[in-house]
């Protein structure tokens, strides 16, 4: 999912800005998940495609005992850190360079490597920013992957999807391993259903006579610079240790839903506020702040666990559901995983509140002009939509998504060409040397 022009106008400005010959390239893709949002921290199985557009970064390797990093992308500045000093994160300040040197430690704690290879990068990437699209989880993937190639180590893939899933928690994203494993275990032609504890990947074969559209609603969302993200995963951490205590299970080791699933009528749909938490799972304020918050979650004094929770526990249903009908086929198939794809969207919208106003007019916007189904994709509050498609209707719908989503906004209408596109089923991670 390369293409040779892309490599050569790396290659080109890798030289004109170091002198020098990369001597390997590296790459990591996007990925658009098809169903099953907010549910990987939960342990619950997702199901998500690599998408074409990626991250690539030229690297050479010396013994200057510093990692120079640059970006093809002018708004995004150089930086430079030395080898022999610890690396540190800043997540109050969630620069690119950042999610690259998370993949570097990443891969330097899991080796213990004292002193990292000296290394010049310049780095490209296509997957729209803050899209929804894990520009910033590819951004670990592809550092992960220089940092183990450049100091001559090795990992499976499993492995490297771990680690890269484990290190991006350094800038401050409690994510749950999603698009680190599809980043690094996707194969072209196939969506796949990932489960997790232990990590595997299975191919999801999609049906023929339907396209995956996915179409961004030109609002930001990054999740490391907003805590939207971080109160639903502590939200669900909550959940979790209410209905442990119910069952009477240990409430202090249990820490995802998938492992207390039980009837919800023992969460009350009223807001839970800090004081009733204490009180019901008999920890102090301070354990709770230290315990249940993170670090940018601190303010929050309402948490809404039944809603949470019940979107958590349709949505796993509905991956299952959904892989059912890719791998049995039967009649009206197509129709049966857009009914699927649309009750997700329903479910993310009023029952985790993950969406935005204009990912609610955009997703309307996909149904009214064809889609059989359609919904948001990542973390939401802004990014994508993915809607599908049947394929012989595809051009009249981009035409008609184009005509009443983009046009008639001048900031959209300047995105469109890079916001509106037909996926299909990438290839993973990958390392190409230098002929």
């Amino acid at each position: 999912h390369v293409s040779l022009s892309e490599l050569h106008n790396l290659k080109k400005t890798f030289e004109a800005k170091y002198g020098e010959s990369p001597l390997f390239y590296a790459c990591a893709p996007g990925r658009v998940n098809l169903i099953g949002e907010h549910i990987d921290y939960c342990g619950y199985s997702v199901l998500p495609m690599a998408i074409e557009q990626n991250i690539i970064a030229a690297v050479s390797v010396n013994n200057s005992g510093t990692i120079q990093l640059a970006n093809t992308n002018p708004q995004y500045k150089d930086f430079t850190v030395s080898c022999f000093e610890d690396i540190v994160v800043d997540r109050d300040n969630p620069k690119w360079y950042y999610y690259f040197l998370c993949g570097v430690k990443g891969i330097q704690e899991k080796f213990g490597i004292a002193h990292l290879s000296g290394m010049l990068c310049v780095v490209n990437g296509t997957i729209p920013p803050s899209s929804g699209l894990s520009s910033s989880s590819a951004l670990v993937c592809c550092a992960g992957l220089v940092t183990m190639e450049a100091n001559q180590k090795s990992l499976s893939k499993v492995a490297l999807a771990e680690i890269c899933a484990k290190c991006e928690r350094y800038i401050g994203t409690e994510g749950g391993g999603m698009d680190q494993s599809i980043s690094f275990l996707a194969e072209r032609g196939t969506a796949k259903l990932i489960e997790f504890q232990p990590l595997r990947a299975t191919d999801v074969t999609l049906p023929d006579g339907a396209l995956f559209v996915i179409s961004n609603c030109c609002v930001e969302m990054n999740k490391a610079a907003s805590s939207h993200f971080n109160i639903r995963v502590v939200e669900c951490r909550i959940a979790t240790k209410m209905l442990a205590q119910k069952r009477g299970l240990d409430s202090s080791r249990l820490l995802k839903l998938a492992e207390v699933q039980m009837a919800l009528k023992v969460l009350h749909p009223e807001p839970y506020g800090r004081e009733e938490i204490c009180k019901v799972l008999d920890i102090t304020s301070e354990q709770f702040s230290t315990e249940l918050l993170s670090a940018n979650t601190q303010h929050v004094t309402q948490f809404k666990l039944h809603q949470r929770a019940k979107h958590v526990y349709s949505e796993a249903a509905r991956v299952l559901q959904f892989k059912k009908v890719c791998d049995s086929k039967p009649t009206g198939s197509i129709q049966l995983l857009g009914d699927l794809m649309n009750q997700s969207h329903a479910s993310c919208r009023d029952l985790y509140e993950c969406s935005c106003p204009e990912l609610d007019q955009l997703v309307d916007i996909c149904r009214k002009s064809g889609a059989v189904g359609s919904r948001l994709t990542g973390a939401g509050w802004g990014g994508c939509a993915v809607s599908m498609v049947p394929s012989e209707t595809v051009e009249s719908f981009l035409q008609a998504v184009r005509e009443a989503y983009y046009l008639p906004d001048a900031h959209r209408a300047a995105m469109e060409k890079q916001s509106l596109f037909v996926s299909k089923p990438g290839g993973g991670a990958a390392v190409f040397l230098e002929e």
